[in-house]
């Protein structure tokens, strides 16, 4: 039997943790978890984002080795294919892969403003306007996805890769207090009621530790 592993550091302030994490749970591979603490050098300069390379999350599956949250969607998309990570038809399988690399690779001003914190709450934040314009970009996303593909996920009634490169933004707009049109409220509500979900923000609230570069508000 196949030994898997999946390494990620804090639940509360890491999103890219949750991704990779959701990834592995919406495959159905079983995994043990591995957690490096947020003191852990490595773990700080990535939440704070401090560091250019992305290693965490890290999957090993029987000798094989992927760190890339990309890279892990497909590892895990070719290993269970029947978990339908990415959608059957060709044409929302690229719009899925394409949404989901946007997310990856963009929203810069987003991830530095609003930082992932989980058992944060800030009320009446003030949004900086390049934030805003990533905010205005990925609720056009949402309402493009719903409309195309009917709801109540991305793609339509499976989850896919792109709800789990967008989970940690749904947490970001309830922390911060992000001001959303109704069919995205609507997709935020289904996102934060999955089990998976709710399972990594109760874990999240539980952590001992704070990074308190992330516990103000600036």
């Amino acid at each position: 039997m196949a030994t898997t592993s999946l390494t990620i550091s804090s639940k509360n302030y890491s999103s890219w943790s949750m991704r990779g994490w959701l990834l592995a749970k919406l495959s159905g591979l079983p995994f043990e978890e591995k957690i490096i603490p947020p003191d852990d050098p490595n773990a700080r300069a990535e939440i704070l984002l401090l560091s250019s390379s992305i290693l965490v999350p890290c999957l090993y599956h029987d000798g094989v080795e992927v760190w890339d949250t990309l890279a892990i969607a497909e590892f895990l998309n070719e290993l269970k294919p029947q978990a339908g990570l990415l959608p059957e038809d060709l044409t929302a399988r690229a719009h899925c892969r394409a949404i989901s690399g946007e997310m990856h690779s963009g929203f810069s001003a987003l991830r530095a403003a609003l930082p992932m914190n989980l058992k944060g709450h800030f009320p009446k934040f003030k949004i900086w306007s390049r934030a805003q314009a990533d905010i205005d970009r990925i609720l056009a996303i949402w309402n493009d996805c719903q409309k195309k593909y009917g709801g109540p996920y991305l793609f339509g009634a499976r989850l896919t890769v792109a709800d789990a490169m967008y989970a940690p933004v749904v947490t970001r707009f309830l922390t911060y207090d992000v001001k959303i049109d109704p069919v995205s409220a609507d997709y935020c509500r289904q996102i934060l009621a999955l089990p998976q979900v709710q399972e990594w923000i109760a874990d999240a609230k539980l952590e001992p530790e704070d990074i308190d570069e992330l516990e103000v508000e600036f």
